[in-house]
């Protein structure tokens, strides 16, 4: 399938896709943030080990790994040199793609191997690949393989408009009023498709909005956090300090300092970053 009938065909679903390589020796521990997409990392050689900061258990190892919606923080790590491909599906695209709706994967990480079996030799076959085209095709190519085989799970029209709703409603009320529907349905419609309440769903858009603006201020050397803060929908900077401490385990200025360049806007089943 050429390129462009397969981006067509996945455009709805694949919010982000991209090439990662890492150089050799050990990459140490990131923290991957709060996420209201589904990630899927495939390294080509090394697998992932990832713990969830806060929650009781030992650090789980993955071959390939899919990370679902989720509201705190985890810890990556990744030993030696290694590349791969990173994606990050919408809620839509779970369903569409893999087979399984994002309520099935929120808050935790699984191998790719089990939650889609047709894609369990995707790290394989990406190692066999001599270039980032043929890398992005084979997994373009899986992808909508996926869709192909998933079909019945593509509509999600209603879920559409609902998540459009509170990405744009500054609160659930709002949203409901917005879609002509009672709190009680958005509710039931939010949490059967992505296993979050629409509260739940709106703080972890306020806090990518934050995500994103602090990116773009570190980047450019200018702003603060009042005004990250009140661009992104929170009350003041104090609001926006307490929401990172609850939701990744720092503050925003921890974040920053101690991830730098490198991890910005990582995700718990985000790519590794560039460097360590």
């Amino acid at each position: 399938m050429p390129a462009h009938q397969r981006s067509a065909a996945l455009a709805p679903f694949v919010a982000t896709l991209s090439a990662y390589e890492l150089g050799p020796g050990p990459v140490g521990v990131h923290r991957g943030l709060p996420s209201s997409t589904v990630s899927i990392t495939i390294p080509e050689a090394d697998s992932m080990e990832i713990a969830w900061l806060g929650r009781p258990g030992a650090p789980k190892r993955f071959r390939a790994v899919v990370a679902g919606l989720h509201l705190d923080a985890a810890e990556l790590r990744q030993e030696g040199g290694t590349r791969g491909v990173w994606l990050t599906l919408s809620p839509l695209g779970a369903g569409a793609l893999l087979g399984v709706p994002a309520s099935a994967l929120s808050g935790q990480v699984a191998d790719l191997a089990d939650v889609a079996p047709a894609m369990a030799d995707l790290p394989e076959r990406l190692a066999a690949c001599r270039s980032w085209p043929q890398r992005r095709a084979l997994v373009e190519d899986a992808l909508v393989a996926g869709r192909a085989r998933h079909e019945k799970n593509i509509g999600g029209q209603e879920l559409r408009a609902t998540l459009a709703a509170l990405s744009r409603a500054d609160r659930v009320q709002e949203a409901a009023r917005l879609l002509g529907c009672s709190r009680r349905h958005l509710s039931g419609t939010v949490r059967t498709a992505l296993g979050v309440t629409p509260k739940e769903y709106q703080r972890l858009l306020r806090f990518e909005a934050a995500r994103g603006g602090l990116v773009a201020a570190a980047r450019a050397g200018t702003g603060s956090l009042a005004a990250v803060a009140a661009a992104s929908g929170f009350a003041d900077q104090a609001h926006l300090t307490r929401e990172w401490r609850a939701m990744a385990g720092c503050t925003p200025t921890e974040w920053l300092r101690a991830e730098g360049p490198a991890a910005w806007g990582r995700s718990a089943g985000d790519r590794p970053p560039a460097s360590g």
